[in-house]
């Protein structure tokens, strides 16, 4: 008799400065790529973004790899593209369909299993569970653990990895849930913002105007120039022409100068700005925040099409 299940809403992991530490914490890379939660239905294989799109078109492989699961398993993961050092990259990702990168799903955890929600079961036995399940093949592979957050941060700092991620052993699957169990740390300064605008050139775009969310407000954060190569300009310029508009988004505009770091956006600057509907998300690295909250030293990295924008929120 077929399985009935369905997409489940990913847990979300909480940011901070520093990891936690101690015996009840147990540690894993963060990838730099794409969330995703594999569904096994009776017939076949879905493989869903963390809003729940469905990826099985841009990611043909990785479906085809995950053939082997059985009916009524849920999985939870990330998409990665490899460079050639087996290091995952997110502008590789981005530009996959000329690039070529080596794309593997990495599983770290398992939510239902033959139809059974294993999701209150703790975190450890759900990973012997997960190994269990998962066979290893060239496209799908099982996050790694680590017990020590020393040994993890020098391999990630090494690696220059993303980041990390703190999880606590005795931990429940919380769907759709920030509990605080499931802990981030970037190894440099990066998140998501929302694009609310951009400033043209030749090419289509010359810099992106961006923010983030404070309750139903949406506060300018800087522009965004470096990163954004000349092809770069042009397919971001093709992915948000659509969302042009007449109103700015920002709250927080105009700001009365440009500041200390020339960041500040004044009347006379907003001028040369094209607003948009503050629907797209860029993935951005930047040196530090300013005490304006504005970001100093931002460089793109690439568009986000697996973030909802309106949960965009500055990350301490």
């Amino acid at each position: 008799m077929p399985i009935s299940i369905s997409f489940i809403q990913p847990m979300e992991a909480e940011p901070a400065k520093a990891l936690p530490t101690g015996p009840q914490w147990v540690y894993e890379i963060k990838f730099d790529g794409y969330r995703a939660e594999v569904v096994r239905e009776a017939e076949r294989v879905l493989l869903c973004s963390r809003r729940g799109n469905q990826l099985n078109s841009d990611f043909p492989d990785v479906v085809k790899s995950l053939q082997f699961l059985s009916s009524g398993t849920v999985i939870d993961g990330e998409i990665a593209a490899l460079d050639s050092n087996g290091r995952p990259s997110f502008t590789l990702m981005q530009n996959r369909q000329t690039g070529k990168p080596h794309i593997v799903y990495f599983a770290f955890d398992i939510l239902m299993h033959n139809g059974v929600n294993v999701m209150k079961k703790p975190l450890l036995e759900r990973r012997v569970l997960l190994q269990s399940v998962i066979v290893p093949n060239d496209h799908v592979s099982i996050s790694e653990f680590s017990a020590s957050a020393h040994q993890m941060l020098e391999f990630v700092k090494a690696q220059q990895l993303e980041g990390i991620v703190a999880k606590k052993a005795d931990s429940k699957y919380e769907p759709g849930k920030r509990s605080g169990a499931w802990i981030k740390t970037h190894n440099h300064q990066a998140q998501e913002f929302v694009i609310g605008g951009y400033t043209p050139s030749h090419l289509g775009v010359d810099a992106l105007v961006i923010g983030f969310y404070r309750g139903k407000n949406l506060l300018y954060a800087g522009r965004v120039r470096a990163g954004l190569t000349p092809r770069t300009r042009r397919t971001v310029f093709e992915r948000i022409k659509h969302l042009e508009t007449k109103e700015c988004p920002f709250t927080n505009l105009p700001q009365a100068s440009a500041g200390r770091w020339s960041i500040g956006l004044t009347a006379e600057k907003m001028n040369q700005c094209h607003w948009l509907r503050p629907e797209s998300v860029a993935q951005v690295e930047f040196v530090e925040w300013t005490e304006n909250e504005q970001l100093r030293g931002a460089s793109f990295v690439g568009l986000r099409s697996d973030k909802d924008a309106c949960e965009v929120v500055k990350e301490t």
